[in-house]
């Protein structure tokens, strides 16, 4: 019963032989194109943040903290602000960076091939300085003639905001004492009296803006004419700081502040991945959609106040959401199917033709067991056609017996049903080369003398 069985069944064996080309050629195709159609999203990104304790530096821990999640480790490359960011993004030595609004223009950003991922936050211009012995407060900025005022390090975005604010107010570079302290050392140097104001432009989360704003003798400069600033810089927008925010029971600030603010935006050069770009674009809309001090429930991340060309993908993104397979697959096999959509469409087309390949190439490989026996049969018929005259007998027991073990041999084989007319003819053709040389033999046999 189990040669019946064996004799009988489907042959899986020869279909997996006979369909391995084809499989091997697609995977082949799929694999190069793996590789050269869109090459997989890098595994590493340098993110340009900020100084220490900046509110740059608080956001870029985030970002590294969610795209851990999907496999992506994000290096923080700390600066001295935005400026030195875009030095680096032009440089390379960095992916993606935190710009400030007003940074940098349209025209410069193309030419040097960089794109906005958009708009995150708004980081008002916080002036501080120390409260006046007369205890008169300073409100208008002319008033900051002569004194030292720490614009922060080279390289950061309050110094060259805060010269086109004191431009406005008539004041020249040397009216004022100018340092470029870091923000650490500067605050510092404010607290022990050696400054007597400083600049930061950050979001509120900062932890030195969070301390300053609660230190008794540190007034907060009111910019009571923010929304002229806005109009003569339109990079700017006019904000303002509730009274209590900072500390409700303690009524901290005792008063309502007006500010002038840029907005943080992601910039990354253009040769980013796009992969990368719908991470970072996520990862912004997770990090900074809630509301603020500044900004209502889902007004950031946008797509506005941004003086830099928004990337396509992140653009797409505002307008429509993350991508679908990334709903609902996790990172890597959305991104995977969505660079080898392509390339399967295409394949889809190729499986068809490819397919017919299969069935003829089965059907050979079960009809050559048969066939390659019959060399073999084709190769005694030779021997005994060419047979010497007088060693014709001896040639017909050898081939007899080679006959016998091409009978037991072939009647070994496994082959389907549907394919045992080949087999058994390829038996009766045996016999009948049996037979021939059977009567041969016997015919030699009669013309032997008596």
């Amino acid at each position: 019963m189990s040669k019946i069985l064996k004799f009988t069944q489907f042959s899986l064996r020869d279909l997996f032989a006979s369909t391995l080309p084809t499989v091997l050629l697609i995977v082949g195709v799929c694999l190069l194109a793996y590789w050269l159609v869109d090459p997989a999203p890098p595994r590493t990104v340098r993110l340009g943040t900020g100084q220490e304790n900046s509110a740059y530096e608080e956001f870029g821990k985030k970002y590294a903290a969610m795209l851990a999640k999907h496999g992506v480790t994000v290096t923080l490359v700390p600066s001295a602000g935005s400026g030195e960011n875009l030095h680096n993004l032009r440089d390379g030595k960095v992916d993606i960076a935190f710009v400030q609004s007003g940074s940098t223009n349209e025209e410069t950003a193309d030419r040097e091939e960089l794109t906005s991922l958009g708009s995150l936050f708004v980081e008002p211009l916080w002036l501080f300085l120390r409260e006046p012995k007369d205890k008169k407060p300073i409100t208008q900025l002319s008033q900051l003639r002569g004194m030292k005022i720490n614009f922060g390090p080279k390289g950061a975005g309050a110094p060259r905001l805060l010269h086109q604010v004191l431009e406005l107010n008539g004041l020249e570079t040397g009216d004022v004492q100018r340092l470029s302290l870091a923000n650490t050392p500067a605050v510092v140097e404010l607290l022990e009296g050696r400054i007597d104001g400083l600049v930061f432009t950050s979001a509120p989360e900062a932890p030195l803006i969070q301390m300053l704003l609660q230190t008794p003798g540190i007034q907060l400069f009111d910019f009571t004419q923010a929304e002229a600033y806005a109009r003569k810089l339109p990079f700017l927008t006019h904000v303002t700081l509730p009274q209590g925010i900072v500390d409700l029971g303690r009524d901290i600030p005792a008063r309502e502040y007006s500010l002038i603010a840029p907005t943080a935006t992601l910039v990354a050069r253009e040769d980013m991945h796009p992969a990368l770009i719908d991470l970072f674009v996520q990862g912004a809309s997770s990090i900074h959609n809630g509301a603020g001090w500044f900004q209502q429930q889902g007004q950031f991340p946008s797509a506005k106040y941004t003086e830099i060309p928004v990337d396509a993908e992140a653009a797409k993104f505002y307008k429509n959401g993350p991508p679908l397979l990334q709903r609902y697959m996790p990172f890597w096999a959305a991104n995977f199917l969505d660079r080898m959509w392509v390339v399967m469409l295409a394949l889809s087309a190729l499986i068809l033709p490819l397919s017919k390949i299969v069935p003829p190439l089965y059907v050979w490989r079960i009809r050559s067991r048969v066939y390659k026996w019959y060399g073999q049969l084709r190769t005694v018929e030779q021997k005994v056609e060419e047979a010497p005259e007088g060693a014709r007998m001896q040639v017909y027991e050898e081939q007899l017996r080679r006959l016998d073990e091409i009978e037991e041999l072939v009647n070994q084989i496994s082959i389907p049903l549907s394919f045992a007319d080949g087999l058994y003819g390829l038996r009766s053709h045996i016999q009948f080369v049996r037979k021939r040389i059977q009567f041969l033999m016997a015919e030699g046999a009669e013309a032997l003398p008596v």
